[in-house]
């Protein structure tokens, strides 16, 4: 059970971001409803992922397989996909955010294409070309998005970043703007079967100069359920 406390906090704190996405959208010239936000829910209870169901929140991410799978309520695979996890997240997550590979591309295409269904993908960038993160370059990205559009059984949907973590707000603001124009290149360039239309990008500390320069979806998990706990599992 959820405490009553711990459920009004998630209330007023989906309300609170709701808000600020909304002020930030505005601010931007932008209309509110063009933004979605996905609870990230890493580590978080069932209980609390079913609860925050309830509330104004559009989707829900996931970056471990085991807990995508525990939690019913999770429709998007936000984190590093391993390929021989592949065949547990396609047809159960509607978008998986994190594509940097060809071959796992290749593994995502074959399980779709086993289940008959058509799975909506990002392809994510490590805009700070950071070592310890996934995603690809700037440089490798059109190669990869051509690869994507050839495919029968994927639908490519946008792109996904992470920004450096130790990055400044000038610094920050910079790679959300780089994103911005990295997907609308890509989607100058008309790819088959492609809907270039969802740029994923913002966390819990910098959605709003996310959605300032672009962002389609903010993933938010934080400011939503407070810190997380990993002694827990889900």
């Amino acid at each position: 059970m959820i405490p009553e406390a711990q459920k009004q906090q998630m209330a007023e704190a989906v309300a609170k971001i709701r808000e600020t996405m909304a002020a930030a959208a505005k601010a931007a010239g932008r209309d509110p409803a063009e933004v979605r936000l996905c609870a990230a829910c890493k580590t978080r209870t069932v209980e609390e992922v079913r609860y925050s169901a309830d509330l104004p929140i559009d989707l829900f991410g996931e970056n471990h397989v085991q807990e995508l799978v525990e939690k019913t309520d999770a429709n998007a695979f936000i984190g590093h996909l391993q390929t021989n996890k592949v065949n547990k997240v396609v047809g159960r997550a509607a978008l998986i955010q994190s594509v940097d590979s060809t071959r796992l591309l290749d593994k995502i295409d074959a399980a779709a294409a086993r289940l008959g269904l058509v799975q909506d993908i990002l392809v994510e960038i490590n805009i700070g070309e950071e070592v310890s993160k996934s995603g690809v370059d700037a440089d490798s990205l059109f190669p990869l998005l051509e690869t994507a559009a050839a495919r029968e059984h994927v639908r490519l949907r946008g792109l996904m970043a992470i920004p450096p973590a130790d990055a400044d707000d000038t610094e920050t603001r910079r790679f959300f703007a780089q994103m911005r124009e990295l997907l609308a290149r890509a989607d100058a360039r008309h790819y088959d079967r492609a809907q270039m239309d969802i740029l994923s990008m913002g966390m819990s500390h910098d959605y709003a100069a996310a959605i300032a320069e672009g962002a389609t979806i903010v993933r938010v998990g934080t400011a939503i359920y407070g810190a997380r706990d990993y002694s827990k599992k889900a």
